[in-house]
């Protein structure tokens, strides 16, 4: 049992040790691909790869050396990165609940409603400051580019990303009567400049949070498995911890039955005569 809980753990340690380069690397790329250049979900992602590395680094250690600090310090940190990973998770599906795309009649796109999200979510996104560099980062990747050659009918029968349709167009609802366009506030705001359009539109705050929304939950589903995945290694950390413990002192007066049924090690003797010693002395 020893031998097996220890390589069972060593071997699941050395498996997420090895799953969190691919983590780490996915943060990295996707924080560069992004087409909003958005951070917040990149940064959880970098985090928890660095700590699931040196945590399965230290599970390692301490299960194949027989380092009991060191899987004590695993066990630990182990239980705050599952509770750290649980609520990240839970906040995530609740943050992500609300959203999604309106049906636009006779077209194939959605458009999308900053009130049909998490108050959390538009309070990100009204922050002006913080606004300017996510617009910043949608000029920069050229996303209004790919359509800017559509004719009226690739309009009708083509479809477009969430960004695409809030901030590349004015809303389907704004009309033009006598030149002057008309409508929600969203019309007021557009603009055919190519630095304008409507990057100040709540149409296309709002079609930002819902590559958000579906970002994160994907990451969540990630999340679920990697937690399943934590909390079987953590169980046999628990098993190791313990085989280890038991390693650094073997014999124990419980354990006198079994050891007298097996050929004891070459100290047992001396341990046992100095075991009736300090008896006899307390």
């Amino acid at each position: 049992m020893y031998r097996f809980s220890n390589t069972v753990i060593g071997v699941l340690n050395l498996l997420s040790l090895l799953a969190s380069i691919p983590i780490i690397g996915t943060a990295l790329w996707k924080a560069r691909s992004s087409t909003t250049c958005e951070n917040f979900l990149q940064t959880p992602l970098l985090v928890i790869g660095f700590i699931i590395l040196l945590v399965s680094l230290a599970g390692f250690i301490g299960a194949c050396f027989n380092v009991a600090w060191a899987l004590w310090v695993y066990l630990v940190v182990m239980i705050f990165l599952i509770a750290t990973l649980m609520g990240l998770t839970l906040f995530g599906l609740v943050v992500t609940s609300q959203g999604g795309g309106v049906e636009v009649p006779g077209r194939v796109y959605k458009e999308y409603r900053l009130g049909d999200y998490h108050p959390w979510l538009r309070e990100r996104v009204r922050d002006p400051q913080y606004w300017i560099s996510i617009r910043s980062c949608i000029l920069s990747s050229k996303t209004c580019a790919k359509i800017e050659s559509w004719t009226t009918l690739d309009y009708y029968q083509r479809d477009m990303t969430s960004v695409q349709s809030g901030c590349c167009k004015p809303p389907t609802a704004c009309t033009y009567e006598t030149g002057v366009i008309v409508g929600g506030d969203d019309c007021y705001r557009w603009n055919n400049g190519i630095e304008t359009l409507c990057y100040e539109c709540d149409a296309c705050k709002a079609g930002v949070l819902e590559e958000i929304r579906l970002d994160w939950r994907k990451l969540s589903v990630v999340n679920i498995l990697v937690l399943v995945l934590l909390i079987a290694v953590y169980a046999a950390g628990c098993c190791a911890f313990h085989n280890t413990r038991h390693a650094a002192h073997p014999y124990h007066p419980s354990d006198d039955n079994r050891m007298t049924k097996v050929r004891p090690r070459w100290d047992y003797y001396w341990w046992r005569w100095w075991h009736e010693k300090k008896e006899q002395l307390y």
